[in-house]
């Protein structure tokens, strides 16, 4: 074990706010006014890291800044980002920096095109995501996102605006190490491309799908990796009979989020969710009744049904393991079954994702007859959004009434 006494009699140099250590890697030092020690030293791209030791005690705070400096090598070694911050942490401070800019007369006209851009759709989009989770799917969606927001496809000189704002604040993330150095961030589109409708799954693949799954989960290799596919397959049976948004929707959603709705004697679903367009109630499918039980008695939660566990109101998260971890790499696990049950692609070749689920729902409704204005209230998008992607599949759809 490593002999802090000795190492710090040996390479420490004190002053009464400041100390250096490790032969002057790292220096820990109070702010004038602050009790606690920090510490910072040098990474190898030449910036400085700084962290707060948490302690005002120098000899437990020289201990926690020579864990923090070997906690940094070691992420720097694997290659991962040494902190993580939220695209709107991020974005809020580009925004400062292209603000203090104009004001020092260095800043050019077009910050506050970016600014506008930051404020208006990239952070209320992209806010919450960590740079590293963004992915070319999310940027798909983000295209779809925009349409609907300006109420038409953006000019060339738009895209190249949204773009070029997007562009400052990954710059920024990884200048101040928020993305590993090996990490590619995916970069929008400013070519005028028009979005993408997700591939969907037909009735006889979701169908196989569902079936498949029960093999998929006695294939696990270890009782975590069943617990998570078993997770993923209620998931995947409630999204495709809701519509909700995979992640900013769906995780969040909780028991006491769930109501029943009632027309005369006969009940209904109905499900709160918040999400990046705002609240909204939608009513679920009737075949989320039974997967929600099965939740409840695969989680072993104390209450005889879902009409006990709705009048109970009660605050736990629907989607976790029967531990109550929430796990966050549910794309992942769709991913494996989409390879293991040689779905990942479509017939024109489009990968599928979790959201694919959502393109699938839009579809069934519009076939069984449900109208564009209803589907837009239900699933929390406009009229424009679902008539820009499904327009052509209705007439398909009704072909029999059309002939």
């Amino acid at each position: 074990m490593l002999n802090l006494n000795f190492l710090f009699k040996q390479q420490t140099q004190f002053s009464p706010n400041q100390a250096k250590i490790l032969d002057g890697q790292v220096s820990i030092f109070r702010r004038p006014g602050s009790r606690n020690w920090q510490c910072r030293f040098k990474l190898p791209n030449g910036k400085w890291h700084a962290a707060s030791t948490a302690t005002e005690d120098v000899d437990t705070a020289q201990a926690q800044a020579i864990a923090i400096y070997e906690s940094v090598k070691i992420k720097i070694g694997a290659g991962l980002a040494v902190t993580t911050k939220t695209f709107k942490q991020v974005a809020l401070d580009e925004i400062a920096n292209m603000a203090q800019a104009t004001d020092n007369k260095t800043g050019k006209r077009t910050y506050r095109d970016y600014t506008f851009a930051i404020n208006k759709y990239l952070i209320p989009f992209f806010g919450q995501y960590e740079i590293s989770q963004i992915t070319n799917e999310l940027l798909a969606d983000f295209e779809s996102w925009r349409i609907a927001e300006m109420g038409r496809i953006p000019m060339a000189s738009t895209k190249r605006n949204h773009a070029s704002a997007y562009i400052r604040v990954i710059n920024l993330a990884r200048d101040r190490g928020y993305i590993a150095v090996n990490k590619a961030v995916p970069l929008l589109d400013s070519k005028g491309k028009k979005s993408q409708p997700r591939p969907a799954f037909s009735a006889e693949e979701i169908k196989e799908l569902l079936s498949y799954t029960e093999t998929w989960q006695k294939s696990s290799y270890t009782d975590r990796t069943a617990m998570m596919r078993t997770l993923c397959s209620y998931y995947i049976e409630f999204l495709v009979n809701t519509g909700v948004r995979h992640g900013t929707e769906a995780l969040p959603l909780r028991w006491k989020h769930l109501q029943w709705h009632w027309i005369g004697n006969k009940k209904y679903l109905r499900i709160w969710v918040s999400g990046k367009t705002g609240p909204r109630y939608l009513i679920a499918k009737t075949a989320v009744v039974k997967v929600l039980e099965r939740v409840m008695k695969w989680q072993k939660l104390p209450y005889s049904g879902l009409n006990a566990i709705i009048e109970a109101k009660v605050d736990r998260l629907i989607f976790r393991l029967p531990t109550g971890e929430q796990i966050s790499n549910m794309e992942n696990i769709f991913r494996n079954l989409m390879v293991r049950s040689n779905m990942r692609a479509d017939g024109s070749g489009q990968n599928r994702t979790l959201y694919s689920l959502r393109h699938t729902y839009a579809t069934f409704a519009l076939a069984r007859g449900v109208d564009i204005h209803t589907l837009a209230r239900q699933m929390g998008t406009s009229v424009g959004m679902i008539e820009r992607h499904y327009s052509k599949l209705t007439p398909m759809m009704n072909a029999e009434k059309l002939a």
